[in-house]
């Protein structure tokens, strides 16, 4: 009893087994697998359920040739193409996929002519169709132990077939998933036809196909090269709206581009470039360790044929025609970088790609190569205005044109150039360092009146001091020496050679003494100008906040610290400009032309703007200077009428007012006298 408790156990177990193996074959049918790991799942727990030796799945071509899709164990003799027995099993897969029905063959049996139908293995075969909505789509064979009872070796055949029956539902599915597939990538193909021929500008060709390339192909990167004389240039890239020329990919990829061009022969690289040309394979190894690209095509876009072309006898072609049709008009550049497409996927996709862009590119070329092209698609883009709707609107605007072009050419209007300047009193001093030195005293404030001779500024010389006090040690040390000297002269009893030896002294001691002397003298002459006085009776003037600027601050000789400005009812005024050097040609041309040297000034001051005055020109400058943004300047002296300025600015009149000023230069036409300007660039930027 107890034994009979365990096989009813172990039965019960290996039933539990199978309905858990039977519900993971159906799920694995509702999977989206690929066929590969499909079949191998399948197989696999078909295999341990049935406890068998191994299995098989088998794929029938057209021709009736079967190919393993996957196999477990299967015999090696089954897989000799060329043996007696493998002819015998493929007639049999052939039987079980054309009757459509399940069968056990026995081991080594046959049927049919001469047995030439059967099972060459010592196993059971248990054979059952594998069928789609189109018929058999596979055969599935399952090698088994022969000595079990007839009635388990119909369990197994019921169990396979129940198996093939939840496996054609993965069939029916992946059906369809291919079909849907196949109706998107065909209407993505409808779609990059339609967006790469719809524009023939060949900049936007060129981006089109780059990008709409990529998504129709699913590779990474795709890119498009023109040829440009002997050489190809990356005109697009996938993904980019500009394309920087001097980066060293797609310098490197234009490079090759070009040497793939001349071979005319399409480049597929995977990883491997031993067999490639030596010039191909320097600059391919060199653009991969730029760009890691894992697989490329570098395809050269051959000039398409016409009907037209096609059809004429090859006899009566030009050869130079000939050779214009099948010249290379650019290269097409595909790229996988991270994806890893296989070439069974790409190649039709790519061929796709590659006829759509020969013809697109070439019929850009060709449209954008026509005589004239962008004169008469401008005319083309502004033909609306010539139309019934718009044509009154363009009559006024092209008759307002008109009329102020006819203002601007015609109408005379008084011409003056601008300059900049300062207005500043005829006597003025301006107040230069004589000597290096620090500043320690300043006894004037800004507008202060002074007086000549009174103290302006006082210096310090630090070295000048020291170089005093090494003086006046020496000559006090020489005059002592030379008072020992004049003693020792009269001694008595001094020989006649010490006599003559201390005269000598005493003419040395003597010499060096007025040395001395004047060098103190020279000194003192030094200490003098370290005290800036002023030159003559007025007004001085100071920059902003020069105390904070000067005072105790070292200074050099020559730099200008202030300016003594001569004031009072009788002193006279002057304007000086600093005119551009590129506005002179229209002084000279006014002079040559009047004969006369005199141009009236209008000028205004920066600090009475609304009220204009009037002066003569009275000297233009023989040399130039740079200053600020006005670049190169002429010095212009302009007499000014100084009853009217001193009448309206009484007390406010200040030395270094800003003014600007217009030199009259006769009249010319209103539209040059306002452009001038911009007419002169244009002549010397782009006419010269």
């Amino acid at each position: 009893m107890a034994s009979d408790g365990s096989n009813q156990e172990a039965i019960e177990n290996t039933k539990q087994q199978i309905r858990g193996l039977v519900s993971e074959i159906a799920q694995l049918s509702k999977s989206e697998l690929e066929p590969g790991e499909f079949y191998s799942a399948f197989m696999q727990k078909i295999v341990s359920a049935l406890a068998a030796h191994g299995g098989a799945v088998w794929n029938l071509s057209a021709d009736g040739d079967a190919s393993v899709v996957y196999q477990i164990n299967i015999e090696a003799g089954l897989l000799d193409s060329d043996s007696e027995d493998t002819a015998r099993h493929t007639k049999l897969l052939r039987v079980i996929a054309h009757s459509n029905e399940a069968q056990l063959i026995p081991p080594n049996s046959g049927f049919g002519e001469d047995g030439s139908v059967g099972n060459p293995t010592d196993h059971l075969l248990v054979l059952a169709p594998l069928a789609g909505d189109q018929g058999v789509e596979a055969v599935v064979e399952i090698f088994q132990r022969p000595n079990a009872q007839p009635a388990t070796q119909r369990g197994y055949l019921r169990f396979l077939v129940q198996m093939c029956e939840l496996a054609a539902e993965w069939v029916k599915s992946q059906k369809l998933r291919q079909f849907s597939d196949r109706h998107s990538l065909w209407a993505q193909a409808d779609q990059f036809s339609r967006l790469v021929h719809h524009n023939l500008d060949l900049r936007e060709t060129a981006f089109t196909i780059a990008n709409e390339g990529r998504r129709l192909i699913g590779c990474d990167r795709v890119s498009v090269a023109l040829r440009k004389g002997s050489k190809c240039r990356v005109e697009a890239v996938s993904g980019q709206d500009t394309v920087e020329r001097r980066s060293n990919a797609v310098t490197l990829l234009s490079t090759l581009a070009t040497r793939v061009m001349k071979s005319g022969e399409a480049l597929w690289y995977d990883g491997n470039t031993e067999d490639l040309p030596p010039q191909i394979e320097s600059v391919l190894d060199e653009y991969v360790d730029e760009s890691y690209t894992r697989m490329m095509a570098v395809l050269p876009l051959k000039r398409p044929e016409t009907k037209a072309d096609a059809a004429r006898d090859p006899s009566e072609v030009d050869p130079n025609e000939t050779k214009k049709r099948e010249e290379y008009i650019g290269v097409l550049i595909i790229e996988q970088i991270e994806t890893n497409l296989p070439r069974s996927i790409v190649d039709p996709r790519v061929d796709l790609v590659y006829e759509h862009c020969c013809r697109a590119v070439a019929n850009s070329q060709e449209f954008n190569n026509l005589f004239l092209m962008p004169v008469w698609r401008t005319i083309g883009r502004t033909a609306w205005i010539i139309r019934a709707r718009a044509l009154p609107k363009t009559i006024a605007i092209t008759s307002l044109v008109l009329a102020i072009l006819f203002v601007f050419m015609f109408v005379q209007v008084d011409f003056s150039v601008e300059a900049e300047g300062v207005l500043q009193p005829v006597d003025r001093h301006d107040i230069f360092v004589p000597a290096n030195g620090i500043v320690t005293e300043m006894n004037i404030q800004d507008q202060q009146l002074v007086r000549q001779g009174d103290l302006l500024v006082k210096l310090e010389d630090p070295d000048l001091l020291i170089e005093k006090r090494r003086v006046e040690g020496q000559l006090e040390e020489t005059k002592d020496q030379l008072s020992n000297a004049r003693r020792a002269q009269f001694q008595v009893g001094l020989s006649p050679a010490d006599k003559i030896r201390v005269s000598g002294q005493v003419q040395q001691l003597v010499l060096r003494r007025e040395t001395l002397n004047e060098e103190l003298a020279i000194i003192q002459k030094k200490e003098q100008l370290l005290e800036i006085k002023s030159p003559a009776d007025g007004q001085v003037v100071l920059q902003w906040d020069v105390e904070k600027t000067l005072l105790h601050r070292p200074v050099a000789i020559g730099q200008v610290v202030m300016t003594v400005v001569e004031i009072g009812e009788e002193k006279q005024w002057e304007l000086e400009l600093s005119l551009p050097e590129r506005r002179l040609g229209h002084i000279a041309e006014y002079r040559e032309a009047t004969g006369t040297k005199e141009h009236l000034v209008e000028y205004v001051l920066a600090m009475n703007p609304e009220h204009v005055f009037e002066g003569r020109v009275l000297e233009i400058g023989q040399s130039t200077q740079v200053e600020g943004e006005d670049g190169t300047t002429v010095p212009v002296l302009v007499k000014i009428d100084q009853t009217e300025l001193k009448s309206v600015l009484a007390g406010d009149l200040r030395p270094g007012t800003t003014v600007t000023g217009d030199i009259h230069c006769g009249r010319a036409s209103l539209g040059y006298a306002w452009f001038h300007e911009a007419i002169q660039w244009v002549q010397y930027n782009l006419l010269f």
